[in-house]
């Protein structure tokens, strides 16, 4: 089932996986009796883990292409398989893009697109070895659906990013399922970053029809179920995570009919 068959002993790579948003799609994958490594430049303050296990750290610069394909080499050598891939690693700051050296700008769409694609391309290689396949998520955003000013070139990558599996999706079908969490706004520290403090963050939420902003965890979920064999006939789709989007500015100047 391309690699997506509820086992417990998949093995699942999260890119990013030490915190925040990536920690918690690698708890959803710990609970279910997954062999989880994450990956970053640095350790984790504290393992990630649940009750069900914990999750292998290896250091990578995701950006070092060599090193990527090392790591992925590593994790081969170590657990003998690959099943599911989630490329979560990614961010940016607030910045205007006529603000800061042109050279940021390239770094941020380095890190959110070129990235992703090197990680998928060292994947692909094992998984395509494997009798089951295997299973790629995507960590997009809705800031690649609409205007993102303040941090464009991340929008940017992410729109990239999108079509990008889409693209994988059609290549490297049947065997690997290639799909993108579109996600709106997460409850993490990098939220706080953004948009203030607890009150700045509330004022974010009410914008969002759901009321609130996500978990990390709930982003863990539906990347279980997209890697999972419910969700087998699945792939080169978008699933949007984000609390039913962002309601139209327009209802905010409208008026009643008498």
């Amino acid at each position: 089932m391309s690699g997506t068959d509820g086992a417990g002993d998949r093995v699942v790579v999260v890119t990013g996986g030490t915190r925040g948003i990536g920690a918690g799609i690698a708890r959803a994958f710990l609970d279910t009796g997954a062999r989880v490594v994450v990956c970053a430049r640095r350790p984790p303050d504290r393992p990630v883990a649940t009750d069900r296990g914990s999750a292998c750290f290896l250091p990578v610069d995701l950006r070092d292409a060599e090193g990527v394909r090392i790591f992925f080499t590593q994790v081969e050598e170590a657990y003998g398989r690959l099943d599911v891939l989630v490329n979560n690693a990614g961010g940016t700051p607030f910045q205007r893009l006529g603000e800061g050296a042109d050279e940021r700008h390239a770094r941020i769409l380095g890190l959110n697109l070129t990235a992703p694609l090197t990680a998928s391309l060292a994947a692909y290689r094992i998984m395509r070895r494997q009798a089951e396949g295997g299973c790629v998520l995507m960590t997009g955003s809705v800031s690649g659906t609409r205007p993102s000013p303040g941090t464009a070139a991340y929008g940017a990558a992410k729109a990239g990013l999108e079509n990008l599996a889409r693209t994988m999706a059609v290549e490297w079908a049947p065997a690997i399922r290639v799909n993108t969490l579109v996600l709106g706004m997460v409850r993490t520290a990098a939220a706080h970053a953004h948009y203030g403090d607890e009150s700045g963050v509330a004022a974010v939420a009410r914008t969002v029809p759901a009321g609130r902003l996500a978990e990390p965890d709930e982003i863990g979920a539906a990347a279980v179920f997209l890697a999972s064999a419910d969700a087998s006939y699945i792939t080169g789709a978008s699933l949007l995570v984000h609390g039913g989007g962002e309601r139209p500015a327009f209802l905010d100047g409208a008026t009643r009919c008498p």
